[in-house]
Order: C-alpha cells, then structure tokens, then sequence
C-alpha cells in the first residue's frame, strides 16, 4: 500500500503549497483508492511539512507549486513530488495519476 497527499484549499488541490488549509491522504493499492482521510495542515513553518507527512506515512505528495527547497526536504524523507497539477477535485488528480493521464504544467511557484 503506499500513501498520495494533495493539499487542498476549500475543497479542490491547493495551487500554492504551503498555504493549503488540509491534506488529503489516499490509500491506494494495487492502482485504486481504497481510503482516503482529510487532516488539517499544521500551521504554516518553513520545512515542517515534509516531515510531518512523512510521520503520516505518505509516500507521494502531488501539488500545483512548491519551491525547490521543500521539493528537496521531501525528496530526502524519500517522498516523490509531482508538482504542475491543476487546482481541481484531488480525488479526481489522484485517479488520473494513478491511471498515467494527469496533465501537469509548469510549476506553480517559483521560490
């Protein structure tokens, strides 16, 4: 089984990373979503939350933007990172990653 979070804002994927209100975790094995829980993000401080999702058991983070430094913090909680996904229903990012279609754009942030 392994761990995907978004961070959301009101609903949809976060556009900007660190502002995000809650992260949703899903569960996925063997290519489908077999739970998923929502948690409130901790207060925002520069290179809490990769470890902090690491403590969740994420394996995967996918956002709109997130700046190099936080990229490289998870990358050496060995978290993946995929930014560049659109602010839209996370369920719906997380089936079209999983199922190799997700469109991703440039990255959202620049810091």
């Amino acid at each position: 089984m392994k761990k995907i979070a978004v961070p959301t804002v009101q609903g949809i994927l976060c556009p900007h990373f660190g502002h995000c209100e809650s992260f949703r975790i899903y569960e996925v094995e063997e290519n489908s979503i077999v739970n998923v829980e929502e948690i409130k993000a901790p207060p925002h401080q520069p290179g809490l939350l990769p470890k902090w999702l690491a403590e969740k058991g994420a394996d995967e983070v996918i956002a709109g933007g997130m700046g190099q430094r936080a990229i490289n913090l998870f990358e050496s909680n060995q978290i993946k990172v995929t930014v560049g996904a659109a602010a839209k229903d996370p369920k719906e990012v997380v089936e079209e990653y999983l199922n190799g279609t997700l469109q991703v754009q440039a990255n959202a942030c620049d810091h």
